[in-house]
């Protein structure tokens, strides 16, 4: 399997909590799905200074490259319009 390491980050804008917090539910109903199918690796919220969720940080893994755009195209965070940054980078988890 092919991995990548996700890192996003929310709208800066006034709503950009509330847009996360209204998906957020959906969001980890799809990380549940994506562990129970051994896609998932680990992730979790970036956040501020002062505990403030920013963004997100995930390692997941897919058998080919339209796989993760796939996954990516019904992602509620991208959807949903929370995240505004995305960098996907190729990634490999060490094995120790």
């Amino acid at each position: 399997m092919y991995q990548y390491l996700i890192i996003a980050y929310d709208g800066k804008d006034d709503q950009a909590l509330e847009r996360r917090m209204k998906v957020r539910p959906i969001h980890f109903e799809g990380a549940r799905q994506l562990k129970k199918n051994n896609n998932f690796i680990i992730g979790g919220a970036i956040l501020d200074s002062n505990g403030k969720m920013t963004g997100s940080m995930m390692v997941v893994q897919f058998e080919t490259e339209d796989e993760l755009v796939k996954w990516m195209s019904h992602e509620p965070y991208i959807t949903g319009n929370v995240w505004q940054s995305i960098e996907v980078k190729p990634y490999k988890v060490a094995d120790v």
